[in-house]
Order: C-alpha cells, then sequence, then structure tokens
C-alpha cells in the first residue's frame, strides 16, 4: 500500500492568493516577522534608538533647509513638527519598501531548500519595522506637548491610515521583489526610486500647494493621502482631504492586490533564479 503524498510544483499563468494557505503558515509567518526584528536589534549599541535616529536627523535638516533657508509654507505649523508627522510613515514605508523588495534575495537558501508560500517573506518584512513606526509615533506626542497642539477626533482615523500605509508599502515591495529577482538592475535603482517617492509625496511641503486642478492626480500617490491624513488628524490645523483620501485608498488597494497576483504570477521561476 502506498503512503499519502503531495506532489508540488510549479504552475504557469496567473494564481489566485490562497489565503487559506497563509493562514496555515502563520507560525511561520510570525517566526519570520520575529528574527527580522532581533537581527535588526541584537548586539547594537544604541538599540530601539536607531528608530528615532532617522525620523529626527531627517527633521533637523529639513527643518534648516526648508523651512528657514527655502522658507517652504508649513500650513502655520511649526515646521519641526510638520516635518516630523510625515517622516514618521515615510521613515516606516522606505524601510519596509526596501526591506520587502530585497526579501527574496536575503532568503535565497530558504527557496532552495523548503516549501512555504513565498509572499510571507515580503509580507513579514512589512510588518517587522512596524516596532520602529511605534517607537518614532511617541516622539509625536512629545512634541505636541511641547507645541501644545491638541489632536481632533480625526484621531481615530489613524488606525486606518496606519492600515493603508501597511498596504502600500507590501503592495509595492511585493512588485519590486517579484521584479528584481529577476532584474537585477532593479535593486540598483532602488535609492533613485525612493528619493523619486519621498519628493513626489507632501513631506516637506504641504498639500495645499498643489494646484486643485492637479490635486486627484497627485491623490493617485496613496502616500499623499496618509500622510495628510496624519497631519490632518494629529495637528488639527488643515481639514481632512476626504477626495485625496478616497482616491489614495483605491489606490492603495490597486497597488496591494495587482503586486500579490503578478508576485503569484512570478513565483514559480523564484527559487530558479534566486
Amino acid at each position: 500500500m502506498s503512503l499519502p503524498h503531495t506532489t508540488i510544483k510549479p504552475r504557469s499563468g496567473w494564481q489566485k492568493i490562497d489565503l487559506e494557505e497563509l493562514l496555515h503558515y502563520q507560525d511561520l509567518f510570525f517566526f519570520i516577522v520575529w528574527r527580522d526584528v532581533k537581527v535588526r536589534y541584537a548586539q547594537s549599541i544604541l538599540g530601539v534608538g536607531w528608530a528615532l535616529i532617522q525620523p529626527i536627523f531627517s527633521m533637523i535638516i529639513f527643518t534648516i533647509i526648508f523651512g528657514n533657508l527655502a522658507k517652504i509654507p508649513s500650513d502655520g505649523i511649526p515646521y519641526a513638527i510638520f516635518s516630523y508627522v510625515a517622516l514618521v510613515p515615510w521613515t516606516y514605508f522606505s524601510n519596509a519598501m526596501v526591506d520587502s523588495s530585497n526579501s527574496l534575495s536575503v532568503n535565497s537558501e530558504m527557496l532552495t531548500k523548503i516549501y512555504f508560500p513565498r509572499m510571507i517573506l515580503p509580507l513579514a518584512a512589512t510588518l517587522s519595522k512596524l516596532i520602529d513606526f511605534i517607537i518614532a509615533m511617541s516622539l509625536v506626542v512629545v512634541l505636541m506637548i511641547w507645541y501644545r497642539v491638541v489632536p481632533t477626533w480625526h484621531i481615530f482615523m489613524l488606525p486606518y491610515f496606519l492600515l493603508l500605509l501597511i498596504i502600500t508599502a507590501g503592495g509595492l515591495g511585493m512588485w519590486l521583489t517579484a521584479l528584481s529577482i529577476q532584474y537585477r538592475d532593479i535593486r540598483y535603482g532602488l535609492n533613485f526610486f525612493v528619493q523619486l517617492i519621498m519628493y513626489g509625496s507632501p513631506i516637506v511641503y504641504p498639500l495645499s500647494i498643489i494646484p486643485e486642478k492637479f490635486r486627484l492626480l497627485y491623490a493617485l500617490n496613496p502616500l499623499s493621502s496618509i500622510i495628510e491624513g496624519f497631519r490632518s488628524a494629529l495637528l488639527g490645523k488643515t481639514a481632512m482631504p476626504w477626495d485625496v483620501i478616497a482616491v489614495g485608498s483605491i489606490s492603495a488597494i490597486i497597488l496591494f492586490i495587482t503586486g500579490a497576483f503578478y508576485f503569484r504570477r512570478m513565483e514559480r521561476v523564484f527559487a530558479d533564479v534566486a
């Protein structure tokens, strides 16, 4: 009598997103998330302080150059907190996207030895950066107290903006990691791509300077709705840009879904070219 067995072989064409399989491997998913967190802070002198250094130094540089020298408007908000509230989600996004796009090449040995849903790797890399995000957000509270800023009731929208931030980073990360595993020059241009997105998002400048006729076109960048949403909810100086949020939400969802499907389509060649 033959023993039951399962044959795993690559499939061609577009594949469905198997949520049941992802849930079946949830223990591996959380293990990889925890491993990435531990590796980041292992044998580190500053430890969790690294989560604050990047946005703080960026805030100082942006305040001096863009706030004091270039005199870029900040909607009547002190430029330091104006920029820092934007830098916290941006820092999470950029780090999560880069780590997610490199997740397959970093874990290439796992790809060739065992089977598991490959989508776990970019998604785990995305979620592991949430620890840094939470730590960096703690300084926002300090700055709000220092500048006597009172948040609005829209602060209850922050979990929604965080969800948009995660799916935007995860969606773009899946696109980039599926492309970079086959086209190595993608990773070489990644730093330029990150800088391009940064200046294409309302980080050093407010959304209010974008001409009205280009507002919805600009909103196709999901980060525009996320960053302005954070500012409006926490600082309360500008109205919540619901039109931008609606367009940005649709854009983020489409980015995630298409990224997941493209990742699944290319999954069959990962082990061969990793």
